[in-house]
């Protein structure tokens, strides 16, 4: 019945898919699958006996039932693979080129066995790159030779890196395992692989990393001591064997501790399993352990004569091999590093010397003969030399020794009986007893390195590294063999177990449906081996039988699991064995050997005669052997003394089982890490591997099983983006949504119809295997179709162009050739005109007979025609009669829609009009409602008000000054009340008052003079302005007599004019005037708001400042003028104007502001005014008749003008001349204070001036007055009585004068409030914390309350001195501004005087301008005098507590170094050596201190480096020294330093000046640092072109969302804030070059080191990349203007590198291309760049080795050359070294400081 309803093409499906089921998972679902089956493209992969798998190709396309693949190999061979009938299973199918050489395994498309097989090839091999992800996983294949990629460098570029950034090292595995102990928890790294993989070595590596990168936190180098025990165990632990030089044959865990800041603080290690058996035999071309042959190689040393030891070949116990050497290795050299770090470790001399004497006598008893006596019995001759040595060595008797070495004790529940051991049980029990003795030494020495390596510190956390032997299966397999694959069962179950909950959580993280994955789960086989009744347990059972043997525990094992268990079997031709069916493959064991090594038993008399030594250490080493007495009674030890030792001792097998689940216990704690050595080859051939032995070791160590589990569900994950990114060539225009989810979503339902082939996570898309191939492919076709769309259009073109240059060469000679021809045609014709008559009644027959038959045929064919025309041209009618429909109801829509269109835009048109009319209609009925009698009537009383104003604001100015003494005199109340509450700091509080007094004085003193400037400024601009309207009235009075006498008709279109315009300028001015009207009102009813608040405040302030007596109660500022008059107010009143005082201030700031938006439209509208009515003036001017009246009035005006003038030139004087004598007195007074001389001439000073400043205000008003009305009489005729015209202007100039004069107050006003509003705060501040401290001071007893009203005022006039320090230093700051401004100021008024002598009419009495001042400050002499002593207090002001940004915005951006050079000219010019010393001591060590605390703020390190290269430059300009003093000016040679030679501090501060351009790099990289990879190498700018292939299972970090993402332009912005910060603090242009080439520097190196580090950024695209980004760099350079600072040169390797990676890479002309473009790369990064370039896109190819091979030859050959032409050449730096860059910079840094002079 299926088959009835499905189609064929779906039954189809279904058969295959029943038939190839591993082929179910295949991309594009079942149209792909029966493609890329059927289809002659497909590769795949085939099985081989030799290389395991071998790629062929479909020769042939296969259909459904073929019995047979037709295939063709690499080599060319054809061949037919037959198909399994029964399982019908096809070929695994091969991945894209593409893809081959990943970095991890799980971003292939195809995860099976031979992918996984060819891509490590591929790295190893071709790549010779050792290290691959698979998942979770580093795969580290061993090289067999040394590889450059362990140093510091490598360290340091792997630190703080995520694994999905760098390429697979494993030093990313270490980094990864670091910081998440810094997250989450502890964490654990196993290595496991067989022997001779490398696992001790990438153990050790891992370990370097740890130690390299977090350091100790102590000064005890912890780490050096964990690096030393590394060493020491190989030493002791390590072997040679067949597989491996260096091998491990031990099993070891090494937990390093670390503190909560994350250094290293310890560590412990943990054993298992050593193979003791190695002590006393060795296979062929195996060796001991190294410690022994390290011992013979160094007997010649003094120290190790007494162990009479020799030769390797002349013991038994290390010439059983036949291999002593190791090729490589010398031991005495190795015995000199063993002994190194025994001694970093804390073992003396005399430890290690004990020690080896323990190992020399093992030598010497595996020399030991043994005589065979009978066949029961043996002996030993009494002069053997060995085994006198062997006992003098561990002090004990040669008898007993020799005696218990031959027989045995046996014992009864009643006798004692000494047996005799034959000759084989002798020699095995001589073994036993060096084995036991060498175990205990190695327990002894491990459990020494455990307490060196212990620390004091809890420890936080720690990191794990296992160092585990691998699966093991040999021909002949023992029991090490046995618990070493025991061992590993259990790893691979805990790591199968890791890896599914990881894809479990995955899933559930991203929200994925999920199914149970089916994973191998070898439970049954550790069950097998440690469950109860086990092999383990049986064994242990036969140990304790008293005839047990090994054939009898493998009996009892076949009688056990050989019909109970799968895992078990018995080989079919021996009795003496077992198989397991272990995870990796099948082994067999042999049983022969079990029972005696799981027992691991010793003569106990021999153990007796060893503890009876008088050898300290060898009594240590059996110490934990001494049985507990007194615990037992005497019938209890009689009864069954064997038995109980036997409980006591617990088996090998038993002791491992524990400590293995221990173990396991340890590593489910913590995070695990894996690692999966792998033995390319068992020949030890370097970069060679045996496909054989790598897939027999990839299914034992788990990779193939982290493969499958990753197959059975969605291996591939790619991010939204990165899918995005990649296949936006798939997408149309349309498709592209904002939504970049649904944009993905929208495509792979279109190209991927099968859903369960992906599914959507939250921020990845999931994959099934092989769908990613099917996306490549898809891309890779629209792609080639694009190329091949290019391609089409070039080829056409080219070949067009070339066809049409052929065309034109064939018309030319056609032309030529035609010509010849005719020629010849002529002469021909002629000779052929008679054979063609003669022909021509010949062939008139022919064709008429021909005709006929055509005529017929062609009237046929005409009328069938015909009829097809007139077919088609009925069409034709019927066509365009339908278009003439269709195009007659458009057009007369359209005809509709244009006419809506118009009457839309009339009606719009009409209502524009008549609202322009409505408003023209609105300004005639406003112009006629205004009246200029209504304008008189109000302006009636106008000026006496604004006189009455201007008198009632300087009353408010006195009052101002009145509530100043009030405040002053309540300032002290306050004192003198404070020193009645405090009579014991009586003498303390009266220096707080003066200094308090002082301060409060000094910034009146100061506003006074700021005001007088203001004052005298705003005369100035008067007096300016007056000089101005009279030069400009004296060329109108010009121009009017000019006018006057023209001729008559002049006059006449005058009045014509001024007719014309006299009715304009009424209606205009008339408008105006009411304008005008309206600001004064609003105006004048704000200035009596503005008055009414003032008053109000300052009757609040005085009540507040009453109040604030003690004793009395305060009440609130904010009151009400009802208040203010006297009315008492209620409790709740206070309360409720407390809480509206926020809102009173809110009020009070909104007037203001309103007030003062007033006034600037006020001002604005004036301005506005007065050009109209300049404007008005000009035209009118025309009209004026009568000149000399005019003149007159002009000349009066003047002679008024020069009066005014001379009084306030003489004014400025008398102010100059008070501002000298202030000046004398502030500079013959060092503390001017209230009473002193200076404070009360600065007073009188001040009180004249302001009177002489209100008279003078009085005077320039009716100044401007009378001037108004002298305007007036020039425009009489305007208004017959001049009365509109004069109250118009003088309400003018009135306006303005009160907009001046509101402003001023404003401005006053607010600042006085402001600082009363401060005052009273700090008051009432000051007087709660006094109250507090005496509420407080009243519960002490009356010593305590002494002492802590003492401790109070020395801490609060501390802080009150500071404070008055700090006034006192701003005073000073602002005296010194206020000098030099009166300074340009005087000399400015000199000028002036200068210059206005010649245009005085009447000078009057000049008096004379004091220069004194002048003069003075001309002769400065260049120095700052200070106090012995107080270098501290400078430098802190000066060096430590300087803010950098301040003084290079606000001051001179030198100015610590100036002033402190200052201060050094005046301690020489005192001839104190020790103030010398001492300033520049202080200064160096402040600098250095600065540096140390604040060294990563890169505008704090400028700009002490900026003023340390300065105050170098005066030391050396004004040294004296020739070499300096020779540009300076005679002035500047005066300055010289005269007493003292400096040149050793110069020295100092230069290599200061040194030190802070390298911390002022280190700050750089430390901003660069994080920026230069994701800038230059990760991001993309241009999307779709440098699409990103699939990574994997370890992501980017550019693929983690969440994170900062940098740009180039973070770059250049960095670059462009630091050369603003340099440029800021005025650095010295040579140095900011210098600077720029290091910021650069540091750009090219870091970002080539990753690019040699990272193996997916070597692409063509990424070249591009590179390219446009290095082109932004080199803008930003010519942006800057340093194009030629040599920063270009610093990223030449990086241009070289880029276009390494885009030019072409095949023939010989392209290698020598190549070698002469990369001229500053080194071979070995050319060959590194071209050995890791991978293609992005299927149109790139992959370098050959044959081609990376010439590169190298003709590298060589190059460089050869290059050294025969000069020697020197080779010494320009074309490596990135960072070696090369420091001494560069010092050295370019020490050339700008000698030429900034």
């Amino acid at each position: 019945r299926h088959r009835e309803i499905l189609s064929p093409e779906k039954a189809e499906e279904v058969k295959l898919k029943a038939r190839f089921p591993h082929l179910g998972a295949k991309p594009g679902g079942s149209d792909l699958l029966r493609k890329r089956i059927q289809k002659g493209y497909a590769r795949v992969w085939l099985p081989d006996a030799v290389e395991a798998w071998k790629p062929a190709e479909l020769t042939k396309d296969y259909t459904p039932g073929d019995r047979a693949l037709c295939l063709q190999l690499e080599d060319g061979t054809n061949l037919e693979h037959k198909i399994d009938p029964q399982t019908n299973s096809l070929p695994p199918l091969r991945n894209p080129d593409i893809l081959v050489g990943e970095n991890d395994l799980t971003a292939l498309s195809y995860l099976h066995e031979p992918a996984v097989l060819h891509n490590l090839k591929v790295r190893f091999v071709e790549s010779k790159i050792i290290y691959t992800y698979c998942g979770i996983v580093l795969v580290a294949i061993n090289p067999y030779e040394s590889i450059p990629i362990y140093d510091h460098d490598i360290i340091n570029a792997y630190s703080g890196q995520n694994m999905g950034d760098m390429d697979p090292h494993i030093f990313a595995v270490a980094e990864e395992a670091y910081k998440q102990m810094a997250r989450s928890r502890n964490q654990s790294i196993i290595v496991s692989g067989e022997s001779g993989a490398g696992k001790t070595v990438s153990a050790k590596y891992a370990m370097r990393y740890f130690a390299t990168v977090s350091g100790s936190s102590s000064e005890a180098n912890v780490e050096e001591r964990v690096l030393a025990s590394s060493p020491i165990m190989e030493a002791i632990g390590n072997a040679k064997t067949t597989r491996n030089d260096n091998s491990s044959r031990f099993g070891k865990y090494i937990e390093i501790g670390f503190d909560k800041n994350y250094h290293i603080i310890g560590a412990n290690m943990r054993t298992y399993l050593l193979e003791k058996s190695r002590v006393v035999f060795q296979a062929t071309e195996e060796r001991n352990y190294h410690i022994f042959y390290q011992l013979c190689a160094s007997s010649h040393l003094p120290e190790f004569k007494p162990l009479q030891l020799g030769n390797a070949d002349d013991f038994h116990c290390t010439n059983q091999g036949g291999s002593p050497v190791i090729e490589g290795v010398d031991d005495a050299k190795e015995m000199c590093s063993t002994r190194k770090a025994f001694s970093l470790l804390g073992i003396n001399e005399t430890y290690q010397m004990d020690l080896f004497q323990i190992l020399a006598a093992l030598l010497h008893l595996g020399n030991v003969e043994v005589e065979e006596r009978s066949a029961d019995s043996s002996t030993i001759l009494p002069d053997n030399t060995h085994l006198t040595v062997f006992c003098e060595l561990m002090g004990v008797a040669y008898q007993d020794m020799s005696h218990w070495l031959c027989h045995r004790k046996l014992k009864t529940a009643t006798e004692t009986y000494v047996k005799p051991l034959s000759k084989v049980h002798a020699i095995n029990a001589r073994d036993a007893l060096a084995k036991h003795i060498y175990a205990k030494l190695f327990s002894w020495i491990v459990d020494h390195i455990n307490e060196a390596l212990r620390s004091a510190v809890k420890q936080h956390s720690f990191i794990g590294v296992l160092d585990i032997y691998g699966f093991e299966t040999f021909h002949i397999n023992s029991f090490e063999q046995f618990c070493i694959n025991y061992a590993n069962e259990k790893l691979q179950q805990q790591f199968n177990m890791h890896v599914f909950k990881l894809e479990q959580e995955e899933y559930m993280k991203e929200d994925i449906p999920w199914t149970l994955i089916d994973f191998y789960d070898n439970h049954p086989c550790i069950n097998l081996i440690e469950a109860k009744m086990g092999v383990l347990d049986l064994l242990d059972e036969e140990c304790k039988m008293p005839k047990g043997s090994d054939d009898t525990w493998a009996q009892k094992l076949y009688n056990t699991f050989l019909k109970k268990s799968d895992l078990f079997d018995k080989p079919r031709m021996s009795n003496k064995a077992f198989i397991i069916l272990h995870f990796a493959d099948k082994v067999e064991y042999q049983c022969e050997g079990f029972l005696e090594k799981n027992k691991d038993t010793v003569n106990e008399e021999q153990i007796t005669v060893l503890k009876l030594s008088k050898f300290d250490l060898l009594l240590e080493l059996f110490s934990d052997e001494e049985k507990p007495a007194g615990s037992l009674t005497s019938r209890s030890k009689m009864t069954r003394p064997v038995q109980a030792q036997r409980d006591h001792k617990k088996t090998v097998g038993t002791q491992f089982r524990n400590s293995l689940h221990l173990l396991m216990e340890t590593l489910n704690g913590t995070t695990p890490h894996y690692v999966r050595c792998i033995k390319p080859n068992d020949l030890k051939s370097p970069f060679m591997m045996d496909p054989m032995r790598a897939v027999q070791q990839l299914r034992a160590c788990g990779v193939l099983e982290t493969i499958r589990i990753s197959a059975a569900g969605f291996p591939s994950r790619w991010t939204y983006q990165e899918f995005f990114n990649r296949y936006r060539v798939l997408m149309k225009l349309k498709d592209i949504l904002s939504d970049r989810k649904q944009t993905c979503r929208n495509v792979l339902e279109k190209w991927v119809q099968d859903q369960d082939k992906y599914q959507f996570g939250k921020s990845k898309i999931f994959f099934r295997a092989g769908q990613v191939a099917y996306l490549e492919k898809l891309r890779s076709d629209k792609l080639k179709k694009a190329c091949v769309r290019i391609q089409k259009t070039i080829r056409c073109w080219l070949t067009r162009k070339r066809y049409l240059r052929m065309r034109q060469a064939a018309i030319t000679i056609q032309k030529n050739t035609r010509g010849y021809q005719a020629r010849c045609l002529v002469a021909f014709l002629r000779r052929t005109r008679a054979a063609v008559i003669i022909q021509r009644n010949q062939r008139m027959l022919v064709a008429r007979r021909r005709y006929q038959q055509q005529r017929s045929a062609s009237i046929t064919m005409q009328r069938l025609l015909r009829a097809y025309q007139a077919r088609q041209t009925y069409r034709k009618l019927l066509y365009e009669h339908k278009v003439l429909t269709i195009q007659r109801w458009v057009r007369g829509w359209l005809a509709r829609r244009r006419c809506r269109r118009s009457l839309r835009a009339v009606v719009y048109l009409q209502s524009c009009v008549r609202r322009m009319a409505a408003r023209r209609e609105l300004r005639k009925l406003r112009v006629e409602a205004r009246s200029v009698e209504h304008f008189k009537k109000l302006n009636v009383g106008m000026e006496n008000k604004i006189m009455q104003l201007q008198r009632k604001v300087d009353e408010q100015h006195k009052e101002n000054r009145e509530l100043s003494e009030r405040l002053r005199t309540v300032e002290r109340s306050r004192a003198a009340e404070s020193e009645r509450l405090g009579g014991e700091v009586e003498r303390l509080r009266v220096a707080e008052e003066e200094s308090r007094v002082k301060a409060d004085g000094v910034p009146s003193l100061l506003e006074q003079l700021s005001f007088l400037r203001q004052e005298l400024e705003t005369t100035r601009e008067e007096k300016e302005a007056i000089r101005e309207e009279a030069r400009t009235y004296r060329v109108d009075t010009e121009k009017v007599t000019q006018l006057l006498h023209s001729p008559t008709n002049l006059d006449r279109e005058i009045g014509r004019a001024n007719t014309v315009a006299q009715a304009k300028v009424g209606m205009q001015l008339e408008s105006d005037i009411r304008e005008e009207r309206d600001h004064y009102q609003s105006l004048l009813s704000e200035y009596t708001r503005l008055k009414e608040r003032h008053a109000d405040l300052k009757e609040e302030m005085t009540i507040s400042v009453i109040t604030n007596k003690p004793g009395r109660r305060r009440t609130d500022s904010n009151h009400s003028s009802n208040e203010s008059e006297g009315t008492p107010s209620s409790e709740s009143a206070e309360g409720r104007n407390s809480s509206d005082a926020p809102h009173q201030d809110a009020v009070d700031m909104a007037v203001l502001l309103k007030l003062q938006r007033r006034v600037t439209e006020l001002e604005q509208d004036k301005q506005t005014l007065q050009r109209h009515l300049d404007k008005r003036e000009e035209a009118q001017q025309d009209q004026v008749k009568n000149a000399e009246k005019q003149r007159t009035a002009g000349r009066a005006e003047l002679d008024l003008e020069a009066l005014k003038r001379q009084e306030l030139e003489s004014e400025n004087k008398r102010l100059k001349t008070n501002l000298a004598e202030l000046r004398q007195s502030l500079t013959s007074t060092s503390s001017p204070g209230p009473g002193s001389a200076p404070y009360n001439v600065l007073l009188e000073q001040l009180n004249s001036s302001n009177e002489e400043l209100e008279v003078r205000k009085e005077e320039v008003l009716l100044l401007r007055s009378h001037m108004v009305r002298q305007e007036v009489l020039k425009h009489n005729k305007l208004n017959e009585d001049g009365e509109l015209w004069l109250a118009y202007d003088g309400l003018k100039e009135t306006n303005s004068l009160l907009v001046s004069q509101l402003q001023v107050q404003d401005r006053r006003h607010e600042e006085e409030l402001e600082e009363l509003r401060e005052e009273v705060l700090r008051v009432r501040e000051e007087n709660r914390q006094q109250q507090q401290f005496l509420s407080q001071s009243l519960l002490l007893p009356q010593e305590a309350r002494i002492e802590a009203s003492l401790h109070h005022e020395i801490t609060r006039l501390t802080s009150d001195n500071l404070d008055l320090m700090e006034q006192q230093e701003k005073q000073d700051k602002m005296i010194r501004k206020l000098k030099k401004q009166l300074k340009v100021y005087v000399k400015r008024v000199e000028e002036y005087e200068a210059g206005g002598q010649m245009e005085r009419v009447a000078p009057g009495p000049e008096p004379r301008s004091p220069v004194g001042i002048t003069r003075k400050e001309r002769d400065f002499q260049g120095m700052l005098e200070y106090r012995r002593g107080d270098e501290s207090k400078l430098l802190k002001s000066l060096v430590v507590e300087l803010k950098p940004r301040g003084v290079a915005v606000n001051f001179l951006p030198g100015l610590p170094a100036y002033i402190l050079f200052m201060c050094l000219r005046h301690a020489d010019y005192s001839n104190d050596d020790q103030r010398v010393s001492v300033l520049l001591n202080s200064t160096i060590n402040s600098i250095k201190g600065v540096i140390k605390r604040r060294g990563d703020d890169f505008e704090t390190v400028s700009f002490w480096l900026a003023n340390t290269c300065r105050f170098l430059h005066c030391l050396k300009q004004y040294s004296g020294e020739e070499a300096f003093v020779k540009n300076n000016t005679p002035r500047q040679n005066e300055h010289c330093l005269c007493n003292f030679d400096l040149s050793e501090y110069r020295q100092v501060l230069s290599d200061l000046a040194i030190q802070n351009y390298q911390q002022l790099v280190r700050c750089m990289e430390e901003a660069l640092q994080p920026m230069i990879v994701p800038g230059m190498l990760e991001h993309e700018n241009f999307q779709g072109v440098l699409g990103s292939k699939p990574t994997g299972l370890r992501k980017r970090t550019s693929s983690c969302p969440g994170e900062a993402v940098y740009t180039v332009d973070s770059i250049l912005q960095q670059l462009s804030l630091f050369h603003a910060t340099l440029i800021q603090h005025d650095v010295d242009p040579e140095l900011i070059k210098q600077v720029c080439v290091q910021q650069f520097y540091i750009i090219c190196s870091v970002t080539l080191n990753n690019l040699l580090l990272r193996k997916d950024m070597c692409s063509w695209s990424k070249g591009l990349q590179i390219r446009y980004n290095v082109w932004q760099l080199e803008e930003w350079l010519e942006e800057k203007g340093l194009p030629d600072c040599g920063a270009k040169e610093m990223l030449e390797p990086l241009i070289q590198a880029a276009q390494l990676l885009q030019v072409k890479k095949k023939t010989d002309e392209d290698a020598q291309a190549l070698c002469t473009m990369c001229s500053a790369l080194t071979t070995l990064q050319i060959v590194k760049v071209l050995t890791l370039y991978t293609p992005v896109i299927e149109f790139e190819e992959r370098v050959s080795i044959s081609f990376i091979r010439t590169i190298q030859v003709r590298s060589l050959s190059v460089c050869t050359l290059l050294s025969r032409i000069s020697f020197f050449i080779y010494i320009v730096p074309t490596s990135l070294s960072c070696s090369l860059s420091l001494p560069l910079s010092l050295l370019s840094l020490s050339l700008s400081l000698f030429s900034l002079n």
